[in-house]
C-alpha cells in the first residue's frame, strides 16, 4: 500500500485538463461578474442593505459601500488574468480573496455553489495550471510544460466528488425520499412548462425526481471517474443540470457543473481542445506543446501535498458536524451550511422582535425598515441571523435611549408544508445570549 501510494504521487499526466479547467474557470467567474454587474445585484445586495449579517468568525469582513464596485472589478480583472494564464498565481489568489470577501459579507445571500468555487479558487492557487496555453508560459518557457504531477488534476476531481456525494447523502431522509417534499410543492408550480409541465401534477413525478436525484449524485462521481461509464455519465450531467437550470431560479450552479465535470474526461479530449486553439491562434512548434514535465521542489511539493490532506479531511468532518447538535438538522440548521446540502427544504418564517427597557418602554419593531425582503426572509427561519438581528436591535435602541434594552421574539417557521411552529422560545431575552458554536439552548425543539 505504501509503495502504491509513494508510486501514485511520482506520477504525471498531461496538463491539458489542468490548463482547459483554468481557462473555464476564469472565464465563467468573468462572465459571471458582468451579469452580477449588468443586473444591479451589486447595489441590491451589498450596498443598498441597512445592516449585514457576517458568519461567525468572520466579523471583519465588512460592507465596503461603493468600493464594492472596485471590489467587483477586481475580481472580473483576476478571472481574464487566470483565464489567459498571466500572473496566474498573483490573479488566483486575487480571485481567491475577492471572491469570498463578497461571499463572506453577509449570510443572506449565501449558497453552495458560491461556498464551492472559493475551495476550487483556493486549490487553483497551488496548482500548476499555468504551465501551457497561458501567457505566463509564452513568456517564460522555464515554467512551461506538457506534463504535470497526477494528483494536481485529481484533487479537483476529488473536491467535485464530495460535492455530489454529501449531496447524494443529505437526500438520504423521510423527507425526501418517504414524502417526496420539497419536491411535491415545487413541481406543480411548474406545470405551465410546455411538453413536461402536466407530468408535474402528479405526486408520482416528485417522487420519481427524488429518487432520482439522490441516485444520480451518489452514483456520478464514480460513473466520471470510470473511463466506460464516463461519457453516458456525462450525458446524464447535463440532462440532470440542464433540467434544474430549467425548474429552479438556481443560477449559475447547473452550469459551473456541466463545466467543472469536464475535467473528468481524457488528456486526449483535453489535447485536443487546446489544439484547436492553437490552431485558430496560429502557433506552432515547441510553445503549442512544450517537451517538458513540471515539478514541484521536493519540500514544496510535500508542504502542499500536506496541506492538501489538511484540507480534504476538513471537508469530510465539515459536512457531518451536524451529528454533534440536538434536534432536526433542518428545524435548527446548526452545522447546515457548508455541508451540501442543495435544494432538500421548503422553509418559510414569521419573526415579531418586541423590545422592551428598564423603564417599561415597550416597541415592537417593523423588520422591513431594517432590512430588504431577501434578509427578512432568510433571517425569519435561521436561528443565528435571528440572534444577530436581536442584538443589532439591542444595540440600535440603546443608542436611541433605551435603558438595557431587552429583544423577545415571537417567530413561527414552517418546514416543507407543516404547520407553523414556535421556532424560539418566546420568554428568552435574546439580547443576553451570545453566538458561539455550541447549541443553541433557546431553540424549541420537536419530535419529527
Amino acid at each position: 500500500m505504501k509503495i502504491s501510494v509513494h508510486k501514485y504521487f511520482q506520477g504525471f499526466s498531461s496538463a491539458a485538463p489542468l490548463v482547459v479547467f483554468r481557462m473555464v474557470l476564469g472565464t465563467m467567474l468573468f462572465l459571471s461578474t458582468v451579469r452580477f454587474w449588468a443586473n444591479g445585484w451589486i447595489a441590491d445586495l451589498y450596498i443598498a442593505p441597512k445592516i449585514f449579517f457576517p458568519f461567525y468568525g468572520f466579523e471583519f469582513i465588512v460592507p465596503l459601500g461603493n468600493y464594492t464596485y472596485f471590489l467587483f472589478a477586481m475580481l472580473a480583472f483576476s478571472a481574464v488574468l487566470v483565464a489567459i494564464g498571466l500572473y496566474y498565481r498573483m490573479a488566483m489568489v486575487s480571485l481567491f480573496l475577492s471572491f469570498t470577501y463578497i461571499e463572506l459579507i453577509d449570510k443572506s445571500t449565501y449558497l453552495n455553489h458560491y461556498y464551492f468555487i472559493s475551495l476550487i479558487c483556493f486549490l487553483m492557487i497551488f496548482l500548476p495550471a499555468q504551465v501551457a496555453f497561458s501567457v505566463d508560459a509564452f513568456r517564460n518557457k522555464k515554467i512551461a510544460a506538457s506534463f504535470i504531477p497526477t494528483w494536481t488534476i485529481d484533487v479537483i476531481k476529488l473536491m467535485v466528488c464530495i460535492l455530489y456525494f454529501f449531496a447524494g447523502l443529505a437526500k438520504i431522509n423521510p423527507d425526501w425520499l418517504l414524502h417526496a417534499l420539497p419536491l411535491k410543492i415545487w413541481l406543480p408550480a411548474r406545470n405551465d412548462m410546455p411538453i413536461i409541465g402536466g407530468l408535474f401534477n402528479y405526486k408520482a413525478t416528485a417522487y420519481v425526481f427524488s429518487w432520482v436525484g439522490c441516485v444520480y449524485d451518489l452514483a456520478i462521481p464514480f460513473l466520471l471517474w470510470y473511463t466506460r461509464t464516463r461519457l453516458w455519465a456525462y450525458l446524464a450531467v447535463i440532462v440532470f443540470h440542464v433540467l434544474t437550470a430549467m425548474l429552479f431560479p438556481i443560477g449559475m450552479f447547473p452550469y459551473i457543473m456541466m463545466v467543472t465535470a469536464l475535467i473528468f474526461f481524457s488528456a486526449s479530449f483535453h489535447e485536443k481542445i487546446i489544439a484547436l486553439m492553437y490552431r485558430i491562434l496560429q502557433v506552432k512548434g515547441d510553445i503549442a506543446n512544450p517537451p517538458k514535465t513540471y515539478q514541484y521542489r521536493p519540500v514544496v511539493g510535500k508542504l502542499i501535498q500536506a496541506g492538501l490532506l489538511a484540507f480534504f479531511v476538513w471537508q469530510l468532518l465539515m459536512p457531518l458536524r451536524y451529528l454533534a447538535y440536538p434536534g432536526q438538522l433542518f428545524w435548527t440548521e446548526q452545522g447546515y451550511r457548508f455541508s451540501w446540502r442543495v435544494m432538500l427544504m421548503e422553509k418559510a418564517g414569521y419573526a415579531e422582535f418586541t423590545i422592551i427597557d428598564n423603564a417599561g418602554r415597550k416597541m415592537v419593531v417593523n423588520n422591513a425598515v431594517f432590512l430588504t425582503p431577501l434578509q427578512e426572509k432568510m433571517m425569519t427561519t435561521q436561528p443565528d441571523m435571528l440572534l444577530q438581528f436581536a442584538h443589532f436591535l439591542r444595540d440600535y435602541y440603546h443608542k436611541n435611549g433605551f435603558t438595557n434594552p431587552k429583544v423577545y421574539v415571537d417567530s413561527y417557521v414552517s418546514l416543507n408544508g407543516m404547520m407553523g411552529r414556535p421556532l424560539v422560545l418566546p420568554t428568552v431575552d435574546l439580547a443576553k445570549e451570545d453566538e458561539s458554536f455550541l447549541h443553541k439552548n433557546w431553540l424549541l425543539l420537536y419530535e419529527k
